[in-house]
């Protein structure tokens, strides 16, 4: 059954189109993604759909007696009242839930003053709000952003049982992929609707990307034939010469698909010396609370590090110690003469004008960047502020608009490439992909497989950790443990860890009720992909070595040094075919699992 229709709805916004004729319904426990760039509409959309805005032309309709629930992007809240008055006075009789949630998103002083609270905390308490109001329709705006991985695994199972219909913004891959049932991408005021997953959007806009590319090519070659019997001089003597003219102007004065534009992002990082960063045992309280203590850590060349762990443990504070904004209580911070480090902060809005992670709303697009650097040399030569900005989807017309007139998305690109005009060999990242869209993201995180330096990240986000970094240290009340791998080989870790400790009879209990559902990390999934060609290319590789002893069979010293290489080929051979069962063996229980 539709509960709700969008009908041929258009927004501008002075002379930027966000939506043209664009049209989108939903049925009854239907779950929609909504996709696109920062600044295309998405945000827009949510609130004409929840009736906050107008839109210039078409219709919003819903069923009768649907109650629809709105999370804004940035919520607002009065200055006087608590945390549980604001959600009790949207959901009057429901204090005990209003309570017992507000406890598990770590709100529990029910009584603090909701103007005293952190962006991130006012963020929750609105969440709350929608959550346990009695709504058919959710439309939430960004509802991971500022919640721990923790929180955001909860909030997508409870999300997975709703009984009513969701539309939603969220550049949480795994989030999005695992509760949508549906996709819809804005592209250029259009809506493209695909009724499935995100991997399967993936896999089908793919697909109509081909089609429509397809489409153009036949379009220009059957211009090329046209032109060339225009060329020939053909007289217009007959209707049908007539109408085979028009129908080339017709071709010729047709718009082919348009190209994504995607954010380019060259290498700017400086040279960096063998000493870098060195954490001694370092320890760091905050209002009478210890955050953590005795942390130490040597940062190596090219080290990928995620730091995880729940909102308000204290990996903000850990950042700007590294960065040297903060000192700490007690331990030693080294940081090398050759290092440059580049600070993403979270906070980039509001503090202190003397800092970098400061953005005056007045101050036009271009000035701010001219502020860090006119030009930056990049691997394409010396590029200027202007072209950067061209290159971080930020056209001309663009860069004379001052910043408080750009989208949340709008900034945080921007201030992505301050960071990167400072050409940095050190990132500290902090919460980098809180409210960037997912081509923005995909785009950062290839840069990062080529960035020459360091990368350092807090994030909550666990596709982008899986996707990054290979080395995760999590905040474990006052200690901070350290993991190999992404995100998902740590929770897997916990989770093994959890089960050993258990006894027999709970374990087997466990087993029974809670089967883990298997997956494949992003990095054991590229692996799979290529173990086969990586096989091939080693044994290749050994019986070329093997020929090549043959012929030096007299010369010793070659023989020898041919021997060494052969032993160093055969043993990652024998974890290459080791490596090769495990992933099989995972591949066909994955298969298994979802038949």
């Amino acid at each position: 059954m539709n509960i709700l229709s969008v009908e041929n709805v258009s927004k501008s916004y002075t002379d930027k189109v966000l939506l043209k004729d664009a049209s989108l319904f939903l049925h009854e426990n239907e779950k929609i993604g909504i996709i696109g760039i920062n600044g295309t509409g998405k945000s827009t959309l949510l609130k004409i759909i929840a009736g906050i805005e107008e839109p210039q032309s078409g219709k919003v309709t819903k069923a009768n007696g649907i109650v629809i629930g709105y999370l804004p992007q940035h919520p607002v809240f009065r200055k006087d009242e608590t945390v549980l008055e604001y959600v009790r006075s949207r959901n009057p009789e429901k204090e005990a839930e209003a309570k017992a949630m507000l406890t598990k998103f770590g709100l529990s002083d029910y009584d603090v003053r909701i103007s005293s609270l952190s962006g991130g905390q006012k963020k929750r308490a609105a969440l709350i709000s929608v959550l346990i109001s009695q709504s058919d329709i959710l439309v939430l705006d960004e509802p991971t952003n500022h919640i721990d991985s923790e929180m955001a695994e909860f909030l997508e199972d409870y999300l997975k049982k709703f009984k009513g219909a969701i539309i939603m913004v969220t550049h949480d891959r795994y989030f999005l992929d695992s509760i949508s049932t549906s996709i819809v991408e804005i592209d250029n005021g259009k809506l493209y609707r695909y009724d499935t997953n995100y991997s399967g959007f993936l896999a089908l806009k793919a697909e109509r990307e081909d089609i429509a590319f397809a489409q153009e090519r036949k379009r220009k070659s059957i211009l090329r034939t046209e032109l060339e019997w225009i060329k020939r001089g053909a007289q217009a003597r007959s209707t049908k010469q007539k109408a085979r003219i028009e129908r080339y102007e017709t071709m010729k004065n047709m718009k082919g698909p348009k190209s994504e534009d995607n954010v380019e992002i060259s290498s700017v990082a400086s040279r960096l010396g063998k000493k870098i960063i060195e954490l001694e045992n370092i320890s760091k309280s905050q209002g009478g609370r210890l955050l953590f203590k005795d942390f130490s850590y040597i940062f190596l060349k090219n080290d990928r590090v995620g730091f995880i762990g729940k909102n308000g443990c204290g990996k903000t504070t850990l950042m700007k110690i590294i960065s040297g904004e903060l000192k700490p209580d007690s331990g030693k911070v080294t940081i090398g003469q050759t290092v440059k480090i580049g600070y993403y902060s979270q906070e980039f809005e509001n503090g202190d004008k003397n800092k970098l992670s400061y953005m005056d709303s007045d101050k036009k697009v271009l000035d701010y960047i001219r502020d860090t650097a006119e030009y930056v040399k990049t691997d394409d030569g010396l590029v200027s502020a202007s072209q950067m900005l061209e290159k971080f989807l930020f056209p001309p017309y663009l860069q004379h608009t001052p910043i408080g007139r750009l989208s949340g998305g709008e900034k945080r690109r921007l201030n992505l490439l301050r960071v990167l005009m400072e050409a940095p060999n050190v990132l500290i990242l902090d919460e980098p992909t809180n409210d960037l869209d997912i081509a923005t993201m995909t785009i950062f995180e290839q840069f990062l497989d080529t960035f020459d330096g360091i990368v350092i990240t807090v994030s909550h986000d666990r596709y982008f950790l899986d996707r990054t970094v290979n080395r995760i240290f999590a905040f474990e009340g006052t200690n901070i443990k350290q993991y190999e791998g992404g995100y998902t080989d740590y929770k897997n870790k916990c989770t093994y860890e959890e089960e050993t400790e258990k006894p027999a009879a709970e374990k087997k209990t466990y087993t029974n009720t809670h089967e883990k559902k298997l997956k494949f990390t992003y990095k054991e999934q590229k692996e799979f992909e290529t173990i086969e060609s990586d096989i091939s290319s080693l044994e290749t590789k050994i019986a070329d070595l093997e020929e090549a002893m043959a012929k030096s069979a007299t010369d010793f010293v070659k023989l020898s040094e041919l021997t060494e290489e052969k032993k160093k080929l055969e043993k990652e051979l024998e974890y290459k075919m080791e490596r090769w069962e495990y992933l099989e063996e995972l591949n066909e229980k994955i298969k298994e699992q979802e038949q």
